[in-house]
């Protein structure tokens, strides 16, 4: 029988959840937030929109199928910390390289097990998102039996206080390419620049796989760089943070609307919102999950989606753009296209990794509108059809 080490989250408002220490032995600051998916821990772990953020997983067993390579969404975890109701140590599968707990100690990510997860996520579901420290006995040198003092937790509740808010930060530079690089692939076709603001791997694979010769580049490259790459359609990526933040990538992408067949994913997504002039809003607690229904405007579709993301678009604060789909548990805006070029956009995760792949069509629509571009001529194209969702 193992040793247990005692541990406990303590919010900014002094709310204590006392439970097991986990993963990596230490201490750790972030906004809590929660995700409703039942597998998947891995991708969620290592997608860099997650960067700042201690992840409550709703599903109440975690890592029983451990964790390998093949899953990886970036070279790392970006998770400030995990939370489950119960983690395993054993990794029950074929696939598995290693056990989770094993990953997050060689990672050094943070994390408690054996709280009561429902009543935390009813907490933050009513009162929107804290922020949040787990701390293990050791962290704090004490016994790993020895309770956690008063002091200690008030002390723990004002470091929480004191963590820099998500809120108002241009995140991009902790999570972007340093330089530009190309995705390796097999198959050279139409060249597509993708702005980098903290993509994961399944969306570049995504590109890979349609036969696109694909140039990540950092998310400050202005506009004129990635023209002189001569590129046939450009991505816009999902990442952390305010959308707000980063002005630099809403002057470049305001200079390229237009000339380029345009994709923007999640962060992408709102960046071109606000390049065209909308505004963003912080969700009470966002969305989190593998399983958000979408409807589509234009023919009544549903699809079931992935989504990461705690910002949204004003629907009303649309410029030149038109909605295409919304989330049917809250009715926010899920997708939109431009009314004049070929440049859509769709706030959850076509890519999936994790979750369903009802929406991977997109990639597709992308390629549609790159083929059936004009090559670039300094000046903005309109579409000479309808755009891939027939506005």
């Amino acid at each position: 029988m193992f040793e247990r080490e005692g541990a406990v989250l303590v919010l900014e408002d002094g709310e204590v959840y006392r439970g097991f220490a986990f993963g990596y032995r230490g201490k750790t600051l972030g906004e809590v937030v929660f995700n409703t998916a039942m597998t998947g821990y891995q991708e969620i772990m290592t997608d860099p929109s997650y960067h700042g953020q201690i992840v409550v997983m709703t599903y109440p067993h975690i890592g029983n199928y451990g964790v390998n390579v093949y899953d990886m969404q970036s070279n790392r975890p970006w998770v400030r910390g995990f939370v489950a109701r119960e983690f395993s140590r054993v990794a029950s599968s074929p696939r598995a390289q290693g056990t989770l707990e094993e990953f997050m100690s060689e990672h050094k990510v943070v994390a408690i097990e054996g709280i009561d997860t429902r009543k935390l996520v009813r907490k933050i579901r009513e009162g929107g998102v804290l922020k949040g420290v787990i701390a293990h006995a050791s962290a704090l040198a004490k016994a790993p039996d020895e309770p956690f003092a008063d002091e200690e937790l008030r002390i723990l509740a004002a470091e929480a206080r004191a963590w820099p808010d998500i809120d108002g930060r241009d995140m991009t530079p902790e999570v972007t390419t340093p330089l530009p690089y190309a995705f390796p692939t097999l198959r050279s076709g139409k060249r597509v620049v993708v702005m980098d603001f903290g993509i994961k791997h399944a969306i570049v694979e995504q590109l890979g796989a349609l036969g696109f010769e694909v140039i990540v580049v950092p998310g400050n490259t202005p506009a004129g760089q990635i023209m002189t790459l001569e590129p046939h359609g450009l991505l816009v990526s999902n990442g952390p943070g305010d959308p707000f933040g980063p002005t630099y990538a809403h002057q470049t992408l305001r200079e390229l609307m237009g000339l380029l067949p345009t994709f923007g994913i999640c962060l992408g997504h709102q960046l071109l919102a606000i390049a065209a002039g909308g505004r963003t809003f912080k969700m009470k607690f966002g969305h989190r999950g593998a399983n958000h229904p979408v409807k589509s405007l234009l023919d009544g579709s549903v699809e079931i989606t992935s989504q990461n993301h705690g910002y949204a678009v004003s629907l009303e604060s649309l410029e030149g753009f038109k909605a295409t789909h919304v989330n049917l548990n809250d009715g926010t805006l899920e997708g939109m296209a431009h009314e004049r070029y070929p440049v859509f956009s769709v706030q959850y995760h076509p890519e999936a990794s994790p979750g369903p792949h009802d929406a991977r069509y997109l990639f597709r629509r992308f390629l549609e509108e790159v083929l059936a571009f004009e090559a670039p001529s300094g000046q903005p194209v309109e579409k000479k059809n309808a755009g891939p969702f027939g506005v």
